[in-house]
C-alpha cells in the first residue's frame, strides 16, 4: 500500500469529518433562509391553514435532524449518511408542497387577484431548498466513502495485527 494513502487513512482515525459535517450545517443555513423566505410573506389569509402549521413542524424536525446528522457523520457514522440522504430527498419533495402551490395560487385582497408568491420569491425559495437538498446528499456520499473507507483500513490493521 502506499505510503501516503496509509497515513491520511490512519489519520482518519483521529480527526473529524468536517467536510460532510459542514456540508450538513450549510444545508441547515439554506434551510433557515427557505424558513424566513416563505413565512416572512403574508398575502392575504392563504398562509393561515393546517398546512403552514404541518410546514412549521417539519422544518423544527428537519433542522433538529439535520443538526444531528452533522455530529453522527463527524464521527464517521454511516447511519447518518443514510438519514441525510432521506432528508434531502424531503426538502426536494418540499418545493412541491409550499412553493408550487403558492407559486400557482391567487386570493382575493381588495376585489383584486394577486399571486400568493410572485416568480422572484419563489425562485429564490425553490433555489434554497434545492441548495439545502445538495449539500446533503453531497455530504452523505462524502460521509459513506469516507466511513467505508476507515472501516476497510480498521478491518486491514486488526487482520495485520
Amino acid at each position: 500500500m502506499n505510503d501516503e494513502k496509509y497515513i491520511r487513512l490512519d489519520r482518519m482515525r483521529y480527526t473529524k469529518n468536517t467536510t460532510a459535517s459542514g456540508l450538513a450545517l450549510l444545508s441547515i443555513l439554506f434551510d433557515v433562509f427557505f424558513f424566513i423566505s416563505i413565512y416572512e410573506s403574508n398575502v392575504g389569509s392563504w398562509y393561515y391553514n393546517i398546512l403552514i402549521g404541518a410546514s412549521i413542524l417539519y422544518n423544527l424536525i428537519f433542522l433538529l435532524a439535520a443538526f444531528l446528522s452533522s455530529e453522527g457523520i463527524k464521527n464517521y457514522k454511516i447511519a447518518y449518511s443514510y438519514l441525510m440522504i432521506a432528508l434531502g430527498i424531503g426538502q426536494i419533495i418540499r418545493i412541491f408542497i409550499y412553493p408550487v402551490t403558492a407559486h400557482n395560487s391567487t386570493v382575493i385582497i381588495q376585489e383584486k387577484a394577486v399571486t400568493v408568491m410572485e416568480n422572484p420569491q419563489f425562485i429564490r425559495c425553490v433555489l434554497y431548498l434545492l441548495l439545502s437538498a445538495a449539500c446533503l446528499i453531497v455530504g452523505a456520499v462524502i460521509g459513506m466513502t469516507r466511513s467505508k473507507a476507515l472501516k476497510d483500513h480498521l478491518a486491514s490493521l486488526k487482520v495485520a495485527a
